[in-house]
């Protein structure tokens, strides 16, 4: 029996049959197939594989010529780098051998100046005073050779520049002369009498000055010289006065000559100002001869209220006669020697001749103010001592001292501030600075310990008087305040002309330190500060611990004189030759005259006394 399949079967096995049969006709013609193109591969192959070759040849060859070149671009890159690097190396190796260089130098020069100190403190040590004397006079000399050679070398130099100028313009001249049509005979005469007339009127007028220079010079000479004469019999007659009063002991005698004195005194202050020598050269001896009169004057004060001369007094005259006897020698000398050339040289001003030279020896001698007069209460007071508040501070060098003084005086209108050297003051070192101003030259030390003002000066002259002594105080206490000096007291005023002198001393606890004492020098005129010195508060200054007083100020006014009227007291600590002793300070006056009175604390005992005497520079003390 047959068997039924559906359409849909039969379909599907006819599908596979056909399927089928293609498969195997495909295989069947396979090798045909691969055979032709086996063939046909073999005749095509020979001709692209010579091309390709080329082809990989050329691409080679680039490739090579671009390796080499990025190669040699490296080399050369590699060569630069290692170039620079050995640049910067060198440059490093330079810079670390100048800094090594440096670091050696400052410490060669921290090492000659720390041996130049050791040396100078052994100096200091035991040098005499003669020597010292001597080394300040060389010193002093050397400095002013110095500003002399700086002011010839700008004098050269201003009239170098002069005749180069003149030269340039006669070149000029001459030049457009013969640019210029040449003139002819008659010009060239008329030029050439022109020439002589002008020369033999200008030799007349040259010849006529020079003469009438020479007479002018000589006359000058002769009035200088006479002036000389007159100083030194002045001095001749001090001698003689001097020597008597050393010996007298009659009040009737001794007003006679402690008269003469004054007056010869204030003659000797008047001649040496008319000498033709710079002042610094007459400074010291024009202190002396004016300190002298206003002892003689005091004296005589004494004297006229009955008093006998002091031990102290008497020992001033002494002092006075030692002085003088070395002025008297010195002066001698040099009228002996001193001719018209001398004197004209010293009125030209030239440095080194015979009046600068006698003159620098008088102000080189210690011919100082006679030792019992001072300024103020204990205004001469300086403990050789070492400074006991800057001990724990640094040392400063000179450029941080130029720094510090910027700041100190700034509302100066400083223009420049520099350190000119170093000095020794009383075993204490500073560094001395010259500051600039639009208006001229300050002067300024430093200590080298903590940068301290040990002292200022400056050169403003003050004609006339806009402040009071109340507002000059003022000025004075914001100027301490600005430098660092605080709970500072006003202690003594006095006026010199135009001139305000002031004494500021330390308060601590309400009590007046005068060993810790500041001068100010105020101008009147400008209401500036134009001085101050502090050497003694620097050398004493420091935080004491004061004992309590064993009277109280009731006990101690017991022990004034019943007459004496006292217009104020305070409690002091004043110098004395052991130290420093707790005072009772009384200010008053007694039969017209001006006192200060000191009472000890401790024991009751009166230890000092001051009377206020009038000189030419306003008040002082004796």
């Amino acid at each position: 029996m047959k068997k039924e399949i559906s359409s849909g079967a039969e379909k599907a096995e006819e599908l596979t049959r056909k399927t089928s049969k293609k498969t195997t006709t495909t295989k069947k013609s396979s090798p045909a197939k691969s055979k032709t193109t086996t063939v046909k591969s073999k005749t095509t192959k020979p001709a692209k594989k010579a091309k390709a070759v080329k082809s990989e040849k050329k691409v080679s060859e680039k490739k090579l010529a671009k390796q080499k070149a990025r190669e040699q671009k490296k080399l050369e890159a590699a060569k630069i780098k290692a170039e620079k690097k050995q640049r910067r190396l060198e440059k490093r190796l330079e810079a670390k051998q100048k800094r090594l260089d440096r670091i050696a130098a400052f410490k060669e020069k921290a090492a000659e100046r720390r041996e130049k100190r050791r040396e100078r403190r052994d100096m200091l040590k035991h040098e005499s005073k003669e020597a010292r004397i001597q080394r300040k006079a060389d010193e002093r000399q050397a400095r002013v050779e110095a500003r002399i050679a700086k002011r010839q070398a700008a004098a050269a130099e201003k009239q170098a520049k002069r005749e180069h100028r003149l030269k340039v313009r006669a070149e000029k001249r001459a030049d457009r002369k013969e640019r210029q049509k040449s003139p002819g005979f008659g010009g060239w005469l008329a030029a050439v009498i022109a020439l002589g007339v002008t020369s033999l009127a200008l030799g007349t007028m040259l010849t006529f000055g020079w003469l009438n220079m020479n007479g002018m010079q000589a006359e000058y000479a002769g009035i200088h010289t006479q002036s000389l004469y007159e100083l030194n019999s002045i001095v001749d007659n001090l001698d003689t006065n001097l020597s008597k009063a050393r010996v007298s002991n009659s009040s009737d005698e001794q007003v006679r000559i402690l008269t003469d004195i004054a007056i010869e005194s204030e003659m000797a202050e008047v001649v040496l100002e008319r000498m033709p020598v710079e002042t610094q050269l007459t400074q010291n001896m024009t202190s002396f001869v004016n300190k002298m009169g206003d002892s003689a004057q005091s004296m005589l004060f004494a004297i006229a209220r009955g008093d006998k001369l002091s031990n102290s007094q008497k020992a001033s005259i002494e002092y006075m006669y030692e002085m003088n006897t070395e002025m008297k020698r010195i002066l001698n000398e040099l009228c002996a020697n001193c001719t018209e050339k001398d004197m004209i040289a010293a009125m030209k001003g030239k440095s080194g001749g015979l009046l600068d030279t006698s003159f620098g020896d008088l102000q080189n001698h210690n011919i100082e103010t006679p030792k019992e007069i001072n300024d103020g209460p204990f205004a001469e007071n300086i403990k050789k001592v070492s400074p006991k508040n800057l001990e724990a501070l640094e040392e400063i060098n000179a450029t941080k001292a130029e720094e510090l003084a910027r700041e100190y005086f700034e509302d100066y209108g400083l223009t420049d501030a520099r350190c000119t050297g170093e000095t020794v003051a009383q075993q204490l070192e500073c560094y001395n600075i010259m500051l600039q101003t639009r208006d001229g030259e300050m002067m300024a030390q430093l200590s080298k310990k903590g940068g301290k003002v040990v002292m200022f000066d400056s050169y403003k002259d003050c004609s006339s008087k806009n402040f009071s002594i109340e507002r000059c105080i003022d000025i004075a206490e914001d100027f301490l305040d600005e430098l660092g000096f605080d709970d500072m007291e006003p202690v003594w005023t006095s006026e010199n002309g135009t001139t305000c002198n002031l004494n500021f001393a330390y308060e601590q606890d309400g009590v007046i330190v005068y060993s810790d004492m500041i001068k100010v020098k105020v101008c009147e005129e400008r209401g500036i500060v134009t001085g101050m010195e502090g050497l003694s508060y620097v050398l004493n200054h420091t935080t004491r611990c004061l004992d309590e007083a064993k009277i109280t100020k009731s006990e101690a006014a017991e022990k004034l004189n019943p007459a004496f009227e006292s217009d104020g007291s305070r409690l002091t600590v004043i110098p004395t030759d052991d130290g420093e002793a707790l005072a009772y300070e009384f200010f008053g006056t007694y039969g017209g005259n001006r006192y200060y009175i000191y009472i000890d604390a401790m024991t009751g005992n009166e230890i000092e006394m001051f009377t206020v005497i009038g000189t030419a520079q306003g008040k002082a003390l004796m």
